[in-house]
């Protein structure tokens, strides 16, 4: 079915040629400025993410970073917090669970599954759990259940040790 578009319509649809640019045009650069780090022996690479699945891109930007270090060849870990425990539940999708509503929806559980795949670990603080009524069983297999009091010294561990730490904050 073909809608019937009005003369204006049509008009304000031709005023600039589509595509403007045909596909595979390059529109930015690609200079690497920095070298591509590895890590020494022993380095560790801890991403600390307080952001809520689907919310903005802030946590799974962070989840990305540690594929990355990891990668790299860092000991890395990330550890959920707060709202941030949200983005570990294996219960994502709809209309069941496991089926994408949209492109993209678990795109955090099949990230999560890589970098534990990998050799990531992934900490949940079970008081994030439970402040928004999630359930302990029904995280994403892998990840490592916390008691709230661990936040303080896993950072403590992870500085100590000369970690680069990510730290991010979604309010």
């Amino acid at each position: 079915m073909t809608a019937n578009f009005t003369e204006n319509e049509l008009k304000s649809m031709n005023e600039i040629p589509h595509p403007s640019l045909p596909v595979g045009t390059k529109l930015y650069g690609g200079t690497k400025v920095f070298p591509d780090y590895k890590a020494n022996p022993g380095e560790k690479f801890l991403a600390l993410v307080h952001g809520i699945a689907h919310e903005s891109s802030l946590s799974y930007v962070a989840i990305l970073q540690a594929i990355r270090a990891q990668r790299k060849g860092y000991e890395t870990a990330i550890y959920f917090y707060g709202t941030g425990a949200m983005n570990a539940m294996a219960t994502r999708g709809f209309p069941t669970v496991g089926s994408a509503a949209f492109g993209g929806q678990l795109n955090y559980n099949e990230s999560l599954a890589t970098f534990i795949k990998e050799g990531g670990k992934v900490y949940v603080c079970r008081f994030g759990l439970g402040l928004h009524g999630l359930r302990e069983e029904d995280l994403i297999e892998g990840t490592i259940p916390v008691h709230p009091l661990d936040l303080q010294d896993c950072l403590i561990e992870y500085s100590r040790a000369g970690a680069f730490i990510l730290s991010t904050f979604q309010i």
